[in-house]
């Protein structure tokens, strides 16, 4: 039986990425920051499916917050997965124009965090794991104008899949990576620009912005034993830019 840990698994692509990591059989263990309400709805999603699911509030920033969502997968069984899916943005502005305290929140949140979750997945995953690190198509345009210091923190975690994928093969253990494009999901209203779906819609060359599910659909393939001979790599799914 496989089970998963998802971060930020509650809302957006995490949400999406559970549901159908459930409909594949995993239990899951699915952890998020702040929303209760986000939380149960993904639970009921989750169990629908015919699969355990827990929940771990959390702060990924601390040693606390990633030790309590590992130990609560502990509780549940072997674990044979984790999804590194947390992360956040807090404004689209210049570089120039972000306040300093919000760069190292977002490196620590988009960079630091994760490597730190890979790593305690890296300490726990016998032959067989998969860690996925949710990255950004971002990484390789650097978003000039909007988010520089963001894209960045991913084009780290597309370096961290190459390095730690190479680092666990002997050991069987795969690391891959989805950098997704412009999706559909609250990010972008949540950081104030509610529009910017629609507005950069034209610049993708299928000219629209993908879904949540079409992301959780490459996640899910990665982590199945179709995707037993890819590792150390990034998979972007993008939209063609």
């Amino acid at each position: 039986m496989a089970l998963t840990i998802i971060t930020g698994g509650t809302r957006g692509i995490g949400v999406a990425v559970a549901s159908r990591l459930a409909r594949d059989g995993h239990d899951l263990v699915l952890g998020y920051r702040a929303d209760d309400a986000a939380a149960a709805r993904a639970v009921e999603v989750v169990e629908a499916a015919g699969v355990r699911c827990v929940t771990v509030r959390g702060d990924l920033t601390t040693d606390a917050g990633i030790e309590d969502l590992f130990s609560e997968a502990a509780g549940l069984g072997r674990l044979t997965g984790v999804v590194n899916n947390a992360g956040a943005t807090y404004r689209f502005a210049p570089l120039v124009e972000t306040p300093a305290d919000e760069v190292r929140r977002t490196i620590d949140v988009n960079l630091t965090a994760p490597i730190l979750v890979a790593r305690a997945a890296a300490q726990r995953l016998d032959r067989g794991g998969v860690i996925v690190n949710v990255t950004s198509g971002a990484a390789t345009i650097g978003s000039p104008g909007e988010y520089v210091h963001y894209a960045a923190a991913k084009a780290g975690l597309d370096l961290l899949t190459r390095g730690l994928g190479l680092e666990l093969a002997d050991r069987g253990v795969r690391v891959v990576a989805v950098a997704p494009g412009l999706i559909e999901t609250e990010l972008h209203a949540a950081t104030g620009d509610p529009g910017r779906i629609d507005r950069m819609a034209p610049q993708i060359p299928l000219g629209r912005a993908g879904r949540p599910e079409e992301i959780a659909d490459a996640v899910a393939w990665l982590m199945s034993d179709a995707a037993s001979y890819v590792t150390a790599t990034t998979l972007r799914v993008a939209g063609g830019r």
